[in-house]
């Protein structure tokens, strides 16, 4: 099994090469990066290397700053662009990150054309259409993570407030990773209980909730300037249940043709059972009205940056 890394001198992508490594169910992994780079990339193998040996794993890493290496990929993960910031606007961030998306994402069809492409540039929703716009693929071969990281944060601050091992939590975030992300508590349950019934005896604010959900990497980013293990942890999460065929069920952004509530033309993060074919399948949602409601507005903001981002790259 081969793992091509674009970006890989960035934070996200070196942790995501050394948890994948010390994991030790990826045969070759490229950590592909720009020219000026390279030297940076090099060290982090070195390193990366001393860490494992004490493990006694013999996993392969291979810097590289020529594009070709990613040939014979099995999942191309793409972390290339600029980051985040606490000032970035939507639209901003994915005018600069579209072109370096769309040159990537011809390379990818190019050079590894039998790969599922795996997308974490933000804003990750609209860089997943741009994507799989440029590459040519199936939908189901191209796949942003979308919600995922969402959902576990929602586990986290629900483990939380009620003091119980997070594994009990079985909760789903949907819609944009973003300000629209929709967390289905309505469908969320704790030991197999339905939240509700937590809520009546657990004083639960969810208007505070969503907004504590809304504002954890916000928070993060404030504190330190960038997030890292978080993000880091979901990937390879995504990556071994695609590399192991687990058929697990995962909240990623993927593009819709009305699968769910009649959405179409747009990508956004829903569940869907991964595996080593990509997105096997999508998985039908309930929700309630305001759940609904709220899917919808994600979206129409969505789509209409999607839209604008189109127009700049040049397709309209």
């Amino acid at each position: 099994m081969k793992i091509s890394i674009i970006g890989a001198s960035g934070t996200i992508g070196k942790n995501v090469a050394f948890n994948l490594a010390k994991n030790d169910v990826i045969d070759e992994i490229v950590l592909y990066s720009r020219e000026h780079n390279h030297e940076k990339v090099i060290g982090e193998v070195l390193d990366i290397y001393d860490a494992l040996v004490a493990e006694n794993i013999e996993s392969m890493l291979i810097p590289s700053s020529d594009i070709k290496d990613i040939a014979g990929s099995d999942i191309v993960l793409v972390t290339a662009g600029i980051p985040k910031k606490e000032s970035s606007t939507r639209l901003n961030l994915a005018q600069t990150n579209s072109k370096i998306i769309k040159k990537y994402s011809m390379d990818i069809a190019k050079y590894a054309p039998n790969s599922i492409i795996l997308i974490v540039t933000n804003p990750v929703d609209v860089m997943t259409s741009i994507a799989l716009e440029y590459s040519g693929f199936e939908k189901t071969k191209v796949i942003g993570l979308g919600n995922h990281l969402d959902s576990l944060r929602l586990k986290t601050i629900l483990a939380k407030h009620f003091n119980i091992n997070s594994g009990e939590i079985h909760t789903r975030v949907i819609g944009e990773h973003g300000e629209h992300m929709v967390p289905l508590l309505s469908s969320t349950t704790i030991g197999g209980i339905p939240l509700k019934y937590f809520v009546n005896h657990n004083k639960l604010d969810v208007n505070e909730l969503v907004i504590e959900l809304n504002n954890a990497a916000e928070e993060i980013i404030s504190k330190k300037g960038f997030t890292e293990y978080g993000p880091s942890y979901a990937i390879g999460n995504l990556i071994s249940t695609i590399v192991t065929d687990s058929r697990k069920i995962l909240t990623v952004s993927t593009y819709l043709d009305g699968e769910v509530e009649g959405v179409t033309g747009v990508s956004l993060g829903v569940p869907v059972i991964l595996s080593k074919k990509g997105i096997e399948r999508i998985v039908p949602v309930r929700m309630k009205d305001y759940e609904k409601s709220e899917f919808l507005e994600a979206a129409k903001v969505v789509k209409e940056c999607t839209y604008k981002i189109r127009k700049f790259l040049g397709d309209y």
